[in-house]
């Protein structure tokens, strides 16, 4: 085994390992917090919701945020690492199509790169933004009581 696919396996497997992290994480806490909420108290304490609107610490509410921020590079590192994996017969399948092989390895990772990033900062923003406006807690009180959509 070369060493381009021992690094391609070994970003697969602790890929994989990270999801399975979070998923048991996610379990155990109650959900996450990139989409769950900070919330302001009339006397100025902040009190932190997982979406599921467990009630967390703020540090067990830092650490969901983040760990839900790094899944979006473990996707795009696992689904590169799959595409360096497959290179060779994805470009010997493709020599007579439109499109060559190495072309559409090349449009591939970059489309993949482009959703990760995107998807990434999105997280980073939307996380940020919960840490730095909290909700005060009338507004969140309503919200919690309005029906689901």
């Amino acid at each position: 085994m070369d060493f381009r696919t021992r690094v391609c396996i070994w970003v697969i497997m602790v890929g994989l390992a990270n999801f399975m992290v979070y998923t048991v994480l996610y379990v155990f806490i109650g959900g996450e917090a990139v989409n769950g909420n900070v919330i302001s108290a009339a006397d100025g304490s902040l009190r932190y919701e997982l979406q599921s609107r467990q009630v967390v610490s703020r540090g067990v509410y830092i650490f969901s945020g983040i760990h839900s921020i790094t899944i979006w590079p473990t996707v795009g590192a696992i689904l590169l690492s799959m595409l360096t994996l497959a290179k060779d017969r994805i470009v010997s399948s493709m020599r007579s199509s439109i499109v060559r092989g190495r072309t559409m390895i090349t449009i591939l990772a970059t489309v993949i790169t482009l959703i990760i990033l995107v998807m990434m900062f999105w997280f980073i923003l939307h996380f940020a933004g919960r840490l730095a406006h909290p909700r005060p807690q009338e507004q969140a009180a309503a919200a919690a009581s309005a029906p689901m959509r």
